[in-house]
């Protein structure tokens, strides 16, 4: 398998692929065998952040696909084809490993089998087209020549003469005898080789795909026996698989890459997938001048039939919500390797990539992690109000072993669920950026509506006129919990104030903070003084 630094090698060979090219010589068609093996790494959109969703409709992500085949090729030159590649290919990056001639030119076909291809393919040839008899209602079968291409009309000549199909009003199918040379269902990667001998070979194809995205999902459920302010949590995480082109890759050995990936080319622009060309007839209108066109012509057609009724769900499912499995019977943890600076996520057992699908693969389950609640304010002298304002609330731990994590978790969603006498309950949900090891991990649950804080100035006057003098600042904290509670109180950025008269201040995330206990049903007050940090 190849690993996604080649990356930065394939996105010089731009020059490499032809897409027009007339051979030297006739070489025979040889079409490679189906996928005896694959592996998918998926790469987020580098362009989205942790708040954004996947676009659903059109994923920015991609995907590096490794393909192991077989080849079976006659002496001398041929066109090997690899039939069923993905449509997002990015044919540039396109590598084949295993040929003993190696590769002369390379090819991506351009258009796909479809009713316009299959016309203009034709052009010129014989089909059979069956009519209706409007005077017997019996069908009749005839030979007629293609005359026209696909775009706008479709002219057969018969032995009546020239027709235009479908401008009679009555039901007419056309039969082709064959597959025009060229066309496929599914869209095709040619590579020119030679053989000096022949001979069956087993080649590995690889290439980058467009229109692919992932991210994790989170579930966090809440348990009892934590002490005061401390508490235990399940920790679930959900890979989330998106893959918006139209083929699967099935049993593929799946990983995935975090992290901010640079990348200067446009994988959208280089994909170019192959077009699957409606047939559009364009035909005289029907009726006439004086009695017009009959008014069910132009009547819609009758909408479809409505769904069958779903089946009733199981009496077990009814009663437990947690026997339904997204995926597998049991929780598949993923392998985390480093990658330089990113971070790779190998699934230990192979997972179908659907086509045009959304999938979840469990791949995290941390059953008992350590974690406190923490209540949260701020108080500067530009966040002074008379009013008092509720204390927000955090579910803080740390990306360690001795917290029962200890892996790097990438960007994603995070539901939070609390146990009550009615199930478990969400009592919040928020997204997270990515998280190495040994990191805080800070969860908003929202705002408390049992601790709340008033921040004032105690004295009024301007920097601007007297920057050496100092201001006396307080901060009443209040709870109405039964238990005491631990508040984290932000005093303002640690390069914009000196501070003095408080005890325990530290800085983090650049913040100057100080965290104290507030008595269960009590209250807690702060004072300090501060001045601007360039006063001297």
């Amino acid at each position: 398998m190849r690993f996604p630094s080649q990356i930065a090698c394939w996105v010089t060979l731009a020059g490499a692929l032809t897409v027009v090219a007339a051979p030297a010589v006739a070489r025979e068609a040889v079409d490679a065998s189906a996928p005896q093996d694959l592996a998918v790494t998926l790469y987020r959109d580098p362009n989205r952040s942790p708040g954004d969703a996947m676009e659903r409709d059109w994923p920015r992500g991609f995907a590096m696909i490794t393909e192991t085949r077989q080849v079976t090729l006659p002496p001398g030159e041929s066109t090997i084809r690899f039939t069923g590649v993905a449509e997002g290919m990015v044919a540039v990056s396109a590598i084949v490993t295993g040929l003993p001639g190696g590769t002369i030119e390379k090819i991506r076909n351009a258009d796909l089998l479809s009713p316009a291809s299959l016309v203009d393919g034709t052009l010129g040839n014989r089909v059979t087209i069956t009519r209706t008899n409007p005077a017997t209602g019996e069908t009749v079968t005839e030979s007629a020549v293609v005359r026209t291409r696909a775009d706008g009309g479709l002219v057969l000549q018969t032995g009546q003469g020239y027709e235009a199909v479908r401008c009679s009003g009555l039901p007419e199918k056309l039969t082709f005898d064959r597959v025009p040379v060229g066309l496929s269902a599914q869209p095709v990667f040619s590579v020119d080789t030679r053989s000096p001998s022949g001979g069956t070979y087993t080649v590995e194809l690889t290439y980058l795909a467009w229109g692919f995205d992932w991210q994790a999902n989170y579930v966090a459920t809440l348990q009892q026996g934590g002490q005061g302010d401390a508490m235990k949590l399940r920790l679930m995480s959900w890979l989330t698989l998106l893959n918006d082109n139209g083929q699967s890759f099935p049993d593929a050995e799946l990983l995935v890459i975090a992290g901010k990936l640079n990348v200067v080319s446009d994988f959208e622009e280089l994909s170019d997938p192959p077009d699957a060309r409606p047939l559009r007839l364009t035909c005289y209108p029907f009726g006439s001048t004086a009695v017009g066109t009959p008014v069910y012509d132009l009547m819609p057609p009758p909408p479809p039939p409505p769904p069958a009724p779903m089946m009733a769900a199981p009496a077990a499912m009814l009663e437990r919500a947690d026997a339904i499995v997204v995926t597998g019977a049991r929780m598949m943890k993923a392998e985390e390797e480093a990658l330089g600076d990113l971070k790779l996520y190998r699934v230990p057992e192979p997972v179908t990539v659907s086509a045009k699908g959304l999938k979840q693969v469990a791949f995290l389950d941390q059953e008992s992690v350590d974690g406190r609640l923490l209540y949260r304010s701020a108080c500067s002298p530009w966040e002074t109000t008379d009013e008092v304002v509720r204390a927000s609330m955090l579910l803080v731990t740390v990306n360690d072993r001795k917290h029962g994590l200890g892996m790097a978790l990438p960007m994603g969603g995070v539901a939070v669920f609390e146990p009550s006498a009615y199930g478990e309950q969400l009592v919040a949900e928020e997204q997270i950026r990515d998280y190495a090891a040994g990191q805080d991990i800070e969860l908003n649950l929202g705002e408390s509506s049992q601790v709340f804080a008033r921040c004032e100035r105690m004295a009024d006057f301007d920097f601007g006129e007297e920057p050496k003098r100092w201001m006396p600042m307080r901060t009443t904290l209040t709870n109405a919990n039964a238990n005491p509670v631990k508040v984290r109180v932000s005093l303002g950025p640690s390069g914009s104030w000196k501070l003095q008269g408080l005890k325990g201040t530290r800085v983090k995330d650049g913040q100057v903070i100080v965290e104290v206990t507030v008595p269960g049903n009590g209250s807690r007050e702060l004072k300090w003084d501060l001045r601007p940090a360039g006063a001297v």
